[in-house]
């Protein structure tokens, strides 16, 4: 399985340092791709994959505070998730800029790590399917086949709640039936208390954990079941 860890915006260098010493201890045969904040990239040193959190819209230039997707390729940058929903939610970022972050790591061949996933309001509606397939839609004009789709309900993430496993796989089956090729992760509040009724889902490929990330005792009883 594949397991992305999202290190969000946590940790001091010695922190970080201290972080990649422990995560070396465990032993684990999934692959894992870790995704530290960006100060940390060139600090990496793991047998892990390494992942960005974001990447710009632009290339190289006078883009103040922005970071390139080649610049990315040039830290040993392999995969980058774009989509986050905090990202849309406190960086109004729409599906249009979400594409053009999609399309500038596919051009330095970062594989882009793209979350969907709905607001607890969209699922009370009952309008989820259709908010999945709008962002979802973004793909369809891409030329590529190696992208990874993270169905992160927003409702879930950091609440200690998930969908029921109809649910994940109602979403789940939705995207494997339009994108076959792309491998499918599950995040959202998923934990080494929870990953056995997960396991149940029949589409889950991998995870992109958040908070669990940060908690290398329970991350390793997580690598274990999973």
């Amino acid at each position: 399985m594949k397991i992305v860890l999202n290190h969000k915006c946590n940790y001091t260098k010695e922190e970080f340092l201290n972080y990649q010493q422990e995560f070396s201890k465990i032993k684990t045969s999934h692959d894992i791709v870790m995704c530290p904040s960006y100060p940390y990239l060139a600090l990496f040193n793991s047998n892990a994959s390494l992942g960005a959190q974001d990447v710009s819209i632009y290339d190289c230039g006078a883009h103040t505070g922005e970071i390139s997707a080649s610049q990315l390729k040039g830290m040993g940058v392999s995969y980058a998730i774009v989509g986050h929903s905090e990202r849309r939610r406190d960086y109004k970022e729409k599906d249009s800029e979400i594409k053009e972050k999609m399309e500038k790591l596919l051009q330095q061949n970062i594989t882009p790590i793209l979350c969907v996933g709905e607001t607890k309001e969209e699922r009370e509606s009952g309008g989820r399917l259709e908010i999945i397939k709008r962002q979802l839609s973004i793909i369809s004009s891409l030329e590529a086949e190696d992208i990874i789709i993270a169905y992160e309900p927003v409702w879930a993430i950091g609440t200690g709640l998930v969908p029921t496993i109809e649910e994940l796989d109602e979403v789940l089956a939705l995207i494997h039936s339009a994108y076959p090729n792309s491998l499918l992760l599950y995040g959202g509040s998923a934990s080494d208390e929870n990953i056995e009724y997960l396991k149940k889902s029949q589409y889950i490929e991998g995870y992109l954990l958040g908070g669990l990330s940060l908690k290398l005792e329970r991350l390793q009883v997580f690598l274990e079941v999973c």
